[in-house]
C-alpha cells in the first residue's frame, strides 16, 4: 500500500500539470515577452523629436495649395461646374527628425548618482535627416459648387473629397453656389 500511495502522490502533480499545461504555457510566454529587450521600460530610448514643417505660415500655404488642387480636380467631375473648396485642419503636418541621443552618468553603473541625457538632430549632406512625415489630419470640408443642388453631383463630390482627405461623409458639406443679388456671378 505504501508503494501505491507514493505513486499516487507523484502522479497527482503530473495530472495537474497536464490539465493546466496551456495556462502555464501562456504565463511563461507572457513573462518572456515582458523580459524581451527593447520593448520599453526604464532603459528605452526617448521618442523621436517632432517639429512642425517650418511654422504655421507654411501649413496655411500647404492647405491653400491642397484646396486649389482639389478645386481643379472637382470641377472636372460631370455636373459640378465652378467650385470653391475650404478645408479645416484638426492638426497640421509634421516632420519627425532623426536624433542622436547620448547618456552620461556618474557613480556606479547599477545605481548612478546622476545622469544627463542629450539629444542632437542628425544632419546629412542635404540638411536634417527626416525619419517620418506625418500628414495633416482634416476636421471638415465645405464644397460650394454650381451643381451642388443635384443629389448625384453631391454624392460624387462627397466620394471624391472623402477619398482625398480621409474624411467621412458626415464631415463633408456640399452646397449649391448662390446667385443672390450682390454676390458676384460665376460667369464673370
Amino acid at each position: 500500500m505504501d508503494r501505491e500511495d507514493a505513486k499516487r502522490k507523484l502522479t497527482k502533480p503530473l495530472e495537474l500539470l497536464g490539465r493546466y499545461k496551456y495556462v502555464l504555457l501562456v504565463v511563461a510566454l507572457g513573462a518572456a515577452l515582458l523580459a524581451w529587450p527593447g520593448t520599453g521600460g526604464a532603459g528605452a530610448s526617448p521618442a523621436p523629436e517632432t517639429t512642425p514643417e517650418t511654422g504655421p505660415a507654411a501649413g496655411r500655404e500647404d492647405l491653400a495649395e491642397t484646396e486649389r488642387a482639389m478645386e481643379e480636380i472637382l470641377c472636372k467631375i460631370s455636373g459640378v461646374g465652378m467650385v470653391d473648396v475650404m478645408l479645416t485642419l484638426h492638426s497640421g503636418g509634421e516632420l519627425v527628425l532623426a536624433q542622436d541621443t547620448s547618456l552620461r552618468y556618474s557613480g556606479p553603473t547599477q545605481n548612478p548618482d546622476s545622469y544627463e541625457r542629450t539629444s542632437d538632430t542628425v544632419s546629412g549632406t542635404g540638411g536634417v535627416v527626416v525619419t517620418q512625415e506625418k500628414y495633416p489630419l482634416y476636421r471638415g470640408a465645405l464644397v460650394v459648387c454650381e451643381g451642388g443642388g443635384s443629389d448625384s453631383v453631391r454624392l460624387q463630390v462627397v466620394a471624391a473629397v472623402s477619398a482625398l482627405t480621409g474624411l467621412g461623409a458626415d464631415r463633408i458639406a456640399v452646397v449649391r453656389w448662390s446667385e443672390a443679388p450682390g454676390v458676384p456671378s460665376l460667369s464673370q
